[in-house]
């Protein structure tokens, strides 16, 4: 399907590696202009050659701290200049990487979660609203997760902080809607990213199985999908493609899963 993104700007938050990386691909296929921001100038780079390989001749990598109000300001003032005070795509893929069960997490390691996992997401949006009212036609889409509705034991400052980037978003759908800017939630489940990946290593399993994964998945937190196996970035990306491109011109507000099937709505 033809999304209707040649031309589009789009910008990807954490969009070096993963699920976020995995988005931006869709959109350089497409024929977008795409800009990745995060905090790794090698792993940006990196990526960014693959989106002008994949058909964004103009790929950048912006290197900024979302957690850094005003780094987050200069990045998109930047990418204003470069796209004529327009966007049409936001995307915000970080998410906190704070782990360990409630009575093991200090008041720093909330703090960060919170950070990392959400007011990041509000510096991006806040910075880049001017150039997305500014476009033709814009949307956003944020990262939230699986865990927001079925809790793990080792996640509560993530999903903390993933459940306000879920309330954040829906708010925002409500507030842009009368700008005709769409917001929408993408939440995956068990997903073979590098830190899922890595988590199933160091239990002696190999994370680049999707089968074994979602066998060990199963095995420590008791949580498997209806799906035999894990899913991979690869699966999410056309889904973020989708919820930020013109052929969604009705869905606002919605939180999709994409979890391999479970039993939560």
């Amino acid at each position: 399907m033809d999304l209707g993104l040649r031309g589009a700007t789009a910008v990807v938050v954490g969009g070096g590696r993963g699920m976020g990386l995995a988005a931006a691909h869709c959109f350089a296929d497409d024929g977008a202009r795409v800009a990745l921001i995060g905090r790794t100038r090698s792993v940006l780079e990196a990526a960014a050659a693959q989106l002008r390989d994949r058909g964004s001749p103009d790929a950048v990598a912006v290197v900024a701290d979302i957690g850094d109000d005003a780094a987050v300001r200069s990045a998109f003032a930047e990418l204003g200049r470069r796209w004529n005070g327009e966007l049409n795509i936001l995307v915000n893929a970080v998410g906190p990487s704070v782990r360990g069960t409630f009575d093991e997490l200090t008041d720093a390691d909330w703090r960060q979660a919170v950070d990392e996992g959400a007011m990041g997401m509000v510096h991006c949006v806040r910075a880049a609203l001017p150039l997305l009212r500014a476009a033709e036609w814009a949307r956003i889409v944020n990262f939230s997760a699986h865990s927001t509705q079925r809790q793990s034991v080792i996640l509560p400052a993530y999903t903390a902080a993933k459940a306000m980037v879920t309330s954040i978003s829906k708010n925002l759908s409500l507030l842009l809607a009368r700008d005709e800017i769409l917001v929408n939630v993408v939440s995956p489940g068990s997903i073979a990213s590098e830190a899922l990946v890595g988590w199933a290593d160091s239990v002696g399993v190999d994370g680049t199985d999707p089968y074994a994964l979602m066998a060990a998945i199963d095995e420590h937190f008791g949580h498997p999908a209806h799906l035999p196996r894990a899913g991979m970035p690869s699966e999410i990306g056309p889904v973020v493609a989708f919820l930020a491109s013109r052929r969604n011109s009705y869905m606002t507000g919605a939180n999709i899963n994409v979890d391999g099937g479970s039993d939560f709505t």
